[in-house]
């Protein structure tokens, strides 16, 4: 890929860390203007920044600029504001990345309504309120533009632990098209990309932390799996990328799994 985004303005949440970053980082290389990321953690923010701001260099883009927005998304308004904070530092919004999301665990019976809620926050409000902003700034300069949700091979279904999750993650896919849909004489392209069990740091704290996983659960897990290994994140951003770029030409309210697991196929 060669400067898939030139001249292209692009916000990501939770872009200061795993897939989001990757993202921001891929971004950069394809010719991105101009990167805003969101994240909670400062010192996460920095080290995010410095990568981004590498990449952009080797690339060569004039004026390339990349910002990190330090919000706590479980806050209500915090979305909002991070897009009214990407529009004043750069001028507009050209393309989206909703990468941020509550991953914790909970099934139907021990979900509390305080779980449920964090997840539908996170999952589905904070995509709504950044996609709502975003689609108000491309029309008022009635301009064409891109957003890419990240959603879950779970909105198929998933484990029984994962109740309040997939129902935010189906809820998101449901989004997705009908905003899609909505906005397509606008020419503005919205997709989703269902991601598989990818590789990143935040998965190894999950592992941890839910499932009493040991140093070696990526070695097991990758053994385990048709290709040998976990989804990557540079990979998926790669794909993100061209979903955002025109190379990727009329393609809008499309939900695509991205996974080595294929749903509803059986062995026996």
């Amino acid at each position: 890929m060669q400067q898939l985004l030139a001249d292209t303005i692009l916000l990501v949440t939770g872009g200061t860390q795993g897939l989001g970053r990757a993202v921001a980082e891929a971004a950069a290389r394809e010719g991105a203007t101009g990167i805003a990321i969101v994240g909670r953690s400062a010192e996460k923010a920095e080290v995010a920044l410095a990568a981004i701001r590498a990449e952009g260099a080797a690339a060569g883009t004039p004026g390339f600029e990349a910002i990190a927005i330090i919000a706590d998304l479980s806050v209500p308004g915090e979305a909002e504001r991070a897009v009214a904070d990407t529009i004043g530092r750069f001028g507009r919004i050209d393309s989206l990345v909703n990468a941020a999301g509550a991953t914790s665990r909970g099934t139907l019976l021990d979900t509390t309504r305080e779980l449920l809620d964090e997840h539908l926050h996170l999952n589905i409000t904070v995509p709504f309120m950044t996609m709502q902003g975003a689609v108000a700034d491309m029309r008022s300069r009635k301009s064409p533009g891109t957003i890419l949700n990240v959603i879950s091979m779970s909105m198929h279904g998933g484990q029984p632990y994962l109740a309040p999750y997939v129902a935010s993650k189906a809820g998101l896919a449901g989004l997705t098209k009908n905003a899609a849909f909505a906005h397509r004489f606008d020419r503005i392209r919205i997709n989703g990309l269902n991601i598989g069990w990818t590789a990143t740091p935040g998965e190894a704290v999950t592992q941890q932390t839910f499932h009493d996983a040991d140093s070696t659960w990526l070695e097991q897990a990758e053994a385990a799996q048709p290709m040998g290994k976990l989804g990557q994140p540079d990979e998926i951003a790669d794909a993100i990328v061209f979903l955002l770029s025109s190379r990727s030409g009329v393609v809008t309210g499309s939900i695509i799994d991205w996974d080595q697991n294929v749903p509803g196929a059986y062995d026996q």
